[in-house]
Formats: C-alpha cells, sequence, structure tokens
C-alpha cells in the first residue's frame, strides 16, 4: 500500500442543504447515528495510516476548531477560511504551503458508504501508482453510500476502464465520493 501520510479533509462548507442542523453548527459537526461527520472521516483516514491532516474550517470555525483539539490520533492542521469560503479547489490551493510535496489523500466530510471487505480507503491507496496517475478518485458503487446523487457518474468496462459520463441516461453504476489522491503539484 502507498505511503501517503498526509490528508486534506474538505470541512470548511455552509452545509445549506442541511438546515436546520447547520443552523448552529458546521456541517462537519453534523451527527450521523452519534458521531460527527468530520470524526467518521478522520477515523477512517486513521484506519488507513493518514498522520497529519490539514482541515479547513468557515462556518462556526471556533466550534470546529475547539472540536479537532479534542483528537490525539493524528496530527491537525487548520486552514483558516473564515474571511471567504474558497470552495474544493480553492481551499485545497489555500492550504498547499501545509500539505508538502508528496501525494495526498482528499476527503471531503460529507459522503457515506458502505465498507467492502476491503477498507474503501486501503483499496484507494493500493490503486495508486504515482509513475502513471496524477490523480486516482475513490468510486462507490450506488446504492452502497449517501451523499452523492445525482446524474453524472461512472462506468467500468469488463477491463477496468472507467469513462465519465455526464448524462442522466443511461444510469451510471459508480460514482465519485470525494475522496481521492493526488500531486499536489496540480495544484
Amino acid at each position: 500500500m502507498s505511503q501517503i501520510k498526509t490528508a486534506m479533509v474538505l470541512a470548511a462548507g455552509i452545509g445549506s442543504r442541511m438546515r436546520p442542523l447547520t443552523d448552529d453548527r458546521p456541517k462537519a459537526l453534523v451527527e450521523v447515528a452519534g458521531r460527527t461527520l468530520i470524526d467518521r472521516v478522520l477515523d477512517r483516514l486513521v484506519e488507513a495510516g493518514i498522520e497529519t491532516a490539514v482541515v479547513n474550517v468557515h462556518h462556526f470555525a471556533d466550534q470546529m476548531e475547539a472540536h479537532l483539539a479534542g483528537r490525539t490520533d493524528l496530527k491537525i492542521l487548520i486552514s483558516d477560511e473564515r474571511a471567504e469560503l474558497l470552495d474544493s479547489g480553492g481551499g485545497i490551493k489555500r492550504a498547499r504551503p501545509m500539505l508538502g510535496d508528496d501525494p495526498i489523500l482528499v476527503a471531503n466530510i460529507d459522503s457515506l458508504w458502505i465498507e467492502g471487505e476491503t477498507p474503501a480507503l486501503e483499496t484507494l491507496k493500493g490503486a495508486w501508482d504515482p509513475e502513471i496517475m496524477d490523480l486516482c478518485l475513490l468510486l462507490v458503487r450506488r446504492g452502497h453510500g449517501i451523499g452523492f446523487e445525482g446524474p453524472r457518474g461512472f462506468f467500468m468496462d469488463e477491463a477496468g476502464r472507467v469513462t465519465h459520463s455526464a448524462e442522466p441516461e443511461p444510469p451510471t453504476p459508480y460514482a465519485n465520493v470525494g475522496f481521492q489522491i493526488l500531486k499536489p503539484q496540480l495544484i
């Protein structure tokens, strides 16, 4: 398995679609089955061998920082977006100096999936080949998670080749769950 040790956790979103749950807290602190979204992601990152997580904050940033201060199982660095929400690409670009030069795992906090026999992040890290890839997406079969609805998605042929489709028909069997490995030089 690849020795990826750093992750960028995209947690600055306002969570408009989750209102009223996000009226008094950041989206990342919404609980699902008694566990916050951010803790669910950080737990999976720790299980995957991640040692440092750069977490961007914006909406109710003080609550996020206080919550993250309680984590001792990995090093957490805060990328502060209080002044301006930068979206995914902008958030990664702002955090770039904290990410180092080695490939990183990028994680959205608002997707949940059902694990298979092998943990999904282990599969993602195992598929990553920096000699031939600049980016490797984690795809999950539709129906095995939540947080990634919509017509856009991916097909996979018998040889394992993946193609993207933005068309609503035919339905795509795989969705991008917002986790990927990338070379920070792409930013």
